[in-house]
């Protein structure tokens, strides 16, 4: 199972970037995908997480850490098992890597497998 994700750069504050990440190999089901940041001399953080809803007109569950709602929206292509990220309204403080993460069921149980990391920089 791998994670590649793309779209990392410098862009100036109030810009936006649109990160994407194709996840391969022997995949069974994904339960989840997301978006994971680690600024500077900080602990890895959630961005965003996108969960599958199994209910029918049910919409799949998004989840955003405070700091990105509002500016942040994160989608997924089932087909193309990829998540993308997309990031307005850039803030100097978004600077960091962005790692891609995905939750898979592997019987008995499920793994979350980590991508390397993209580095985003905002110039104030």
């Amino acid at each position: 199972v791998q994670l590649q994700a793309f779209g990392g750069g410098v862009v100036q504050a109030g810009g936006s970037l649109r990160l994407s990440c194709v996840l391969s190999g022997n995949i069974f089901t994904v339960l989840q995908m997301g978006w994971y940041r680690q600024r500077p001399g900080s602990q890895r953080e959630l961005v965003a997480n996108i969960r599958k809803s199994e209910t029918l007109n049910i919409p799949d569950y998004v989840d955003y850490g405070d700091s990105v709602k509002g500016r942040f929206t994160i989608s997924a292509d089932e087909a193309k098992n990829t998540v993308y990220l997309q990031m307005t309204d850039l803030k100097p403080e978004d600077t960091a890597v962005y790692h891609c993460s995905a939750e898979l069921l592997l019987p008995p149980g499920e793994k979350t497998f980590w991508g390397k990391g993209t580095q985003v920089t905002v110039s104030s």
